[in-house]
């Protein structure tokens, strides 16, 4: 077990630039061996996000190929969105599990909490597995329809081979549930 580590002091911190979405602030900081630095980070909304993943029946998971602009591609992976305004992670998960794919879940399971680039972004992610799905639909704000894609559970090792399935978020959330299936056993 290691010895706790202090975290640095904050000395100062400015807003560098700013979108709807996010901010970057540079930040002052002071280590507790006396080094100054200053290092730029990420602030999202602060709501938080969630990513879910459907499991159609015991042998079948649900994703959807959607537009990612940061690669301006089409990727592979599974719903996901950002937490509304007064909502809990477990509403949010039913919501855009419903605006993307479709469905609602009799049986929505905290499986972790993950971060992205925690060196940079302060943004947090709950992964959900959704079991007995029901079909029910929501309005969703994509610009496009999503491409539903279903994928045999005993096929993962395929799944993970594929190019358009590379987002680390959607590639956790799979081991997650992996490892969540095998302990059941």
């Amino acid at each position: 077990m290691s010895k706790e580590k202090q975290v640095p002091q904050i000395l100062a911190r400015r807003v560098v630039a700013q979108s709807r979405l996010m901010r970057i602030e540079a930040v002052d900081l002071k280590f507790s061996n006396g080094e100054q630095r200053q290092f730029e980070r990420m602030k999202g909304s602060g709501r938080g996000a969630v990513m879910i993943v459907p499991c159609l029946d015991e042998e079948t998971l649900l994703l959807i190929r959607e537009y990612a602009a940061g690669l301006h591609d089409y990727q592979l992976g599974f719903p996901k969105g950002l937490i509304d305004p007064g909502e809990t992670p477990e509403e949010a998960a039913q919501r855009e599990l419903k605006e993307e794919v479709g469905y609602g879940s009799r049986q929505l399971e905290f499986l972790m909490e993950v971060s992205l680039a925690p060196q940079f972004f302060s943004a947090k992610m709950s992964v959900f597995v959704a079991r007995d799905l029901y079909p029910e639909s929501l309005p969703g704000d994509e610009p496009e329809p999503l491409e539903k894609v279903t994928w045999p559970l005993n096929d993962t090792d395929n799944l993970l081979a594929q190019p358009d399935f590379s987002e680390a978020r959607s590639v956790a959330a799979l081991l997650m549930l992996l490892r969540n299936l095998s302990e059941a056993q």
